[in-house]
């Protein structure tokens, strides 16, 4: 919702906002901040709540699904598991995952939605708005300028959108260590849950607020610069998710003839083949299932498989680089932004 200001008789808003003089033009940066949160009070409001809901939510749900499994000793095991412990835990694996199932997919899919909503009901009307309406010209005519303008619209939302996210993704980060993996059958590579972990949330949410920002100063118009954010977004993402694999060297594990080829359950696969014995890797299986298999096998000198793949341990580097990516871009749009505003407003 955009606020906006006469000058009434006695040099003060028609609200009495001392932010507003005929004598001083717009107060100081502080009241130009005051300004904004008054603009998007309700936006900030809502998202700030959804946060604390949703912090209670993933603590509550951590102490009922960490109670369930230290009651049927069920930590790290999976429905098929190769370790001996794990041998009788089948069934109250199961009976965990139809539990509690549902609430850990519902806490994802909100971690994973919330780039896409602050980029569509904040930081797309966020500048569009005042251009559309043309409330800016107010604002512009004062003793601040463009430029600190644009860095209060921008820096006061990203301050609120920095403290939500956080909160929210250490809530679900807690509750990933101990309903996470294994046990549930939501891993840390799988597309939702590496966007609600850590870092990528909060990342993500930042960019969403700067390309629908941008998007606003670029465009003008708030439900075109809304589709523009929401096509960019889901395009980069796309991006980032297929170049996810090679952030980091994978991990080569072999297993000779003979031996099965298992991985552990919370590792991430992302290529496999047969090696000879002189350790040259063949990535494509140089011989079909037929009556001649080994014989064929055999004139390769193939001595087993192997598989590549990022083992847990690589889940919080691969999430800290993917989110310096998207801050970097986030950083680029930032000052194209304030370039594109010099331009059109200095």
């Amino acid at each position: 919702m955009t606020t906006t200001a006469q000058p009434g008789t006695n040099g003060r808003g028609t609200a009495g906002n001392p932010c507003w003089s005929r004598e001083a033009g717009l107060a100081p940066l502080s009241g130009l901040v005051w300004l904004v949160w008054r603009q998007h009070r309700l936006v900030f409001g809502v998202l700030l709540a959804a946060a604390a809901a949703g912090t209670v939510w993933c603590a509550v749900l951590r102490g009922q699904a960490a109670g369930f499994i230290d009651a049927h000793h069920i930590a790290g095991c999976s429905q098929i598991s190769l370790d001996p412990r794990c041998a009788h835990t089948q069934e109250a694996v199961t009976t965990f995952r139809d539990t509690y199932g549902t609430s850990l997919r519902l806490a994802e899919m909100g971690l994973v939605l919330l780039p896409a909503l602050v980029g569509l009901f904040l930081g797309a009307p966020l500048i569009a708005r005042e251009l559309e309406a043309g409330t800016h010209k107010l604002v512009l005519t004062q003793s601040v300028g463009p430029l600190r303008w644009l860095a209060a619209k921008i820096c006061l939302p990203a301050l609120v959108v920095l403290t939500a996210t956080t909160g929210l993704s250490l809530a679900c980060s807690w509750l990933w260590q101990v309903a996470g993996d294994e046990v549930s059958g939501f891993y840390w590579y799988s597309t939702l849950g590496f966007f609600a972990l850590g870092p990528v949330p909060v990342a993500y949410s930042l960019l969403a607020l700067v390309v629908g920002a941008l998007a606003g100063l670029l465009l003008r118009r708030t439900v075109l610069s809304m589709g523009v954010t929401l096509a960019a977004l889901v395009a980069l993402q796309v991006v980032l998710s297929q170049l996810r694999p090679y952030l980091l060297p994978v991990v080569t594990t072999k297993f000779p003839n003979g031996r099965p080829a298992q991985l552990p359950d919370d590792a991430w696969p992302v290529g496999q083949g047969d090696y000879t014995r002189s350790g040259d890797l063949l990535p494509d299986v140089p011989c079909d299932p037929s009556p001649g298999f080994q014989t064929c096998m055999r004139q390769h000198d193939v001595a087993g498989q192997y598989m590549d793949h990022h083992p847990a341990s690589h889940h919080w580097p691969l999430a800290w680089i993917e989110a310096g990516i998207v801050l970097a871009v986030a950083a680029v749009l930032t000052v194209i932004a304030f370039r594109v505003m010099r331009r059109r407003h200095s």
